[in-house]
């Protein structure tokens, strides 16, 4: 039997509106969000990095955030693109989709998709 705690600390992570489970919420690691933004920024050609800048932002510092539904239907365009990246892992991926998912749904509702930093950010 271990002697090591079951029980450890919460990773810090982002809570999105109009996710997928029973509270229309979803919750990613700061990490992965981090390791989606090169493949952001590698997603479009070089001169129209400016279009994503927005996006490589949020995926490389994370902050509470409210988008308007145009925002968030432009959110999910580029996140979709980034989902389906070629060299992208599979874990990796599916958070990109589903990040995109719930944008989608936020600008399909015509509401605010929402981004809520949880945890401290200060020992990642």
């Amino acid at each position: 039997m271990s002697r090591n705690p079951a029980i450890h600390a919460a990773e810090p992570s982002v809570v999105t509106s109009h996710g997928a489970d029973f509270f229309a919420q979803d919750r990613h690691p700061l990490k992965t969000l981090r390791l989606l933004a090169p493949y952001a920024e590698n997603s479009v050609s070089v001169f129209e990095r400016s279009t994503v800048a927005r996006l490589v932002q949020l995926l490389e510092a994370p902050t509470d955030e409210s988008f308007t539904p145009a925002e968030s239907a432009e959110l999910s365009e580029q996140l979709l693109k980034v989902s389906r990246a070629r060299y992208l892992k599979t874990g990796s991926a599916a958070v990109a989709r589903h990040l995109a998912d719930a944008a989608a749904r936020a600008a399909a509702d015509g509401e605010s998709w929402t981004w809520t930093v949880e945890g401290s950010t200060a020992a990642t």
